[in-house]
C-alpha cells in the first residue's frame, strides 16, 4: 500500500510547519533513549510516496541528487542498518529542520521509561531552529509542550514525518551504542545496542551493570 504525505500536505497548503516526533532505545537495558524531531521540506516530500510493506515508489517518486530514492523511508523497525543509513543521509539533506533529545540511563531511572521518552521527544522539539505549528507525536501520550499535536499508535509506519524522525532517532542511538562498545566492549554493545539479548544478559550476569545500564530495569538473566 502506497502512501502520500498526505496529513503533512494538509498543513503546508496552509502554509503551516509541521514536525514528525518519535523515539528510539525504549525497550534496551542500557543507553539512553533517544528521541528525534523531524520537519520536512515541502518542495521534495510532497512528492514523495511511500510503503508501508516492501513496496516501489510510484513515477512521480522524488530522487534524490545522488540518485538515491526514499522508497524505504518507514517504521526504522523495519528498515536494515544499511537502508536506515542511507535513508538517514536523505533525510539529513532534506529536511528543513532536526532535533535530537536525550535522556540517559539515570534520567529513566529517576521517573520511568515513559516519562524519559516523553521528555526525550520534549528535547527534541525543542533542539528544532524552527518552532513548528503542529506536532505528530509517535504513540498515544503527548508532549508536555504547548503545540497543537496528534498522537497517533503506529505512527511511524503511516506518517511520513514520523517515520524519518524514528529513522534519525535509531541512527543516532545506534552510533552512540558503537562509541559506548569502545568504553565497555564486555557488554557487546556494538551489536546489541543495549536490548536485552541473551549474550548481553549473560554479560550482566558476569561483569555487573556500568553507568550506562537502567537498574530500574529487572532483565532475567
Amino acid at each position: 500500500m502506497l502512501l502520500k504525505a498526505a496529513l503533512e500536505e494538509r498543513f503546508w497548503k496552509k502554509g503551516l510547519t509541521v514536525a514528525g516526533i518519535d523515539e528510539a532505545g525504549r525497550g534496551c537495558l542500557a543507553g539512553p533513549v533517544v528521541a528525534a524531531a523531524v520537519i520536512l521540506n515541502p518542495a521534495p516530500w510532497s512528492k514523495f510516496h511511500y510503503s508501508t510493506g516492501p513496496g516501489l515508489l510510484d513515477n512521480n517518486a522524488y530522487l534524490t541528487g545522488s540518485g538515491v530514492t526514499l522508497e524505504r523511508v518507514n517504521d526504522s523497525k523495519k528498515l536494515s542498518p544499511k537502508e536506515r543509513e542511507e535513508c538517514f543521509d536523505v533525510i539529513q539533506k532534506q529536511a528543513k529542520a532536526i532535533g535530537i533529545g536525550l535522556c540517559s540511563a539515570e534520567e529513566i531511572d529517576a521517573t520511568n521509561i515513559l516519562k524519559a521518552s516523553l521528555l526525550a521527544m520534549k528535547r527534541a522539539v525543542e533542539g528544532l531552529n524552527i518552532t513548528p505549528d503542529y506536532l505528530f507525536v509517535d504513540g498515544p501520550y503527548s508532549i508536555d509542550l504547548q503545540i497543537p499535536q496528534a498522537c497517533i499508535k503506529g505512527g511511524d509506519g503511516k506518517i511520513l514525518s514520523i517515520a524519518a524522525a524514528s529513522i534519525i532517532a535509531k541512527v543516532i542511538r545506534d552510533q552512540l551504542m558503537q562509541d559506548y562498545h569502545l568504553l565497555f566492549p564486555m557488554y557487546g554493545f556494538e551489536k546489541n545496542k543495549g536490548y536485552p539479548t541473551k549474550s548481553h544478559k549473560q554479560a550482566l550476569s558476569r561483569f555487573g551493570p556500568c553507568y550506562l545500564h537502567r537498574l530500574s530495569f529487572k532483565p532475567k538473566l
